[in-house]
């Protein structure tokens, strides 16, 4: 029986082409689309003029706009020219204002924001109650801060930064341990749950750092205010209190700041350096 010819394939519909061609448009304009749109919302580097920072700061429904102001205006401080540095003045009342009402993440944004500019009697007083702040990322923003106006009130803070933090249970229940020792966290992590007669909440971090070990077995009974958990420093806080101790470090300093300074656990090259340096200044200090 002879071959049948093979019957030819029919041609596409032109407009079924063109529509596919479309759909492939779409979604290719989409994924570079959406990637900027989102860094658009998260960037905090977008110039504001003076009517959008006044909106930004009074935004309080969207505290990332807030945050945005915040930014903008550190940066307008910061400002070479005299005339960007005074546009900044006119807003100061609102980062006081911002710094007693409002939410964690602002109030620490807030305490950065004063201490860029250490000629302002307000901001001064304002950190100085900022160093008592329930939020731990608070205190040590405030603490930092304050050395830029000469004060050493947030010394005792400061020196925490050095220090593992225990992590207290806010609540009375059962925990339930969620991360293992040697696990790095930030602001915001969970670490696990405590239950109690209602459900459970969840356990968070306040600060950044690496799980040191947990100070009670998991599904144990806690009550409220009970040390928990033991978390080490960050790289990143040890680095910023040991530049803050090479101005306001004491000789009481120096067997912390001699230790990161020998390189103790996987201190980086440029903490071991930094530690160094507070070493030999709080050493100078000494013999004057």
């Amino acid at each position: 029986m002879p071959d049948q010819p093979t019957p030819a394939t029919p041609p596409a519909k032109p407009g079924l082409k063109a529509r596919w061609l479309f759909i492939i448009l779409a979604l290719t304009f989409l994924f570079v689309l959406m990637p900027f749109l989102f860094w658009q919302a998260t960037w905090f580097g977008k110039p504001l003029n003076d009517a959008q920072l006044e909106k930004s700061l009074a935004d309080r429904q969207h505290p990332r706009e807030i945050q945005h102001g915040l930014s903008q205006l550190a940066d307008r401080i910061l400002a070479r020219d005299t005339v960007t540095r005074d546009s900044a003045r006119s807003f100061y009342p609102e980062v006081v204002q911002i710094a007693q009402t409002g939410q964690d993440e602002l109030r620490l944004t807030a305490a950065w924001v004063m201490g860029q500019d250490n000629s302002v009697p307000d901001f001064h007083q304002e950190l100085l109650q900022l160093i008592h702040d329930p939020n731990p990322m608070v205190r040590r923003n405030a603490a930092l801060a304050l050395v830029r106006f000469g004060d050493v009130s947030g010394r005792e803070e400061i020196r925490s930064m050095l220090r593992p933090y225990a992590v207290t249970a806010p609540q009375a229940g059962g925990v339930d341990q969620r991360l293992k020792p040697g696990e790095s966290i930030n602001p915001g992590t969970l670490l696990g749950h405590i239950r109690t007669g209602n459900g459970s909440s969840e356990l968070r971090s306040q600060i950044p750092g690496t799980i040191d070990h947990w100070l009670v077995p998991d599904k144990t009974s806690i009550v409220a205010g009970q040390s928990i958990l033991l978390v080490n420093p960050s790289t990143t806080e040890i680095w910023e209190a040991l530049r803050a101790l090479y101005l306001i470090g004491e000789a009481q300093d120096l067997p912390t700041v001699d230790e990161f300074a020998r390189g103790a656990g996987s201190i980086p090259p440029n903490v071991r350096q930094q530690a160094e340096l507070t070493a030999a200044a709080i050493r100078s200090h000494g013999a004057r």
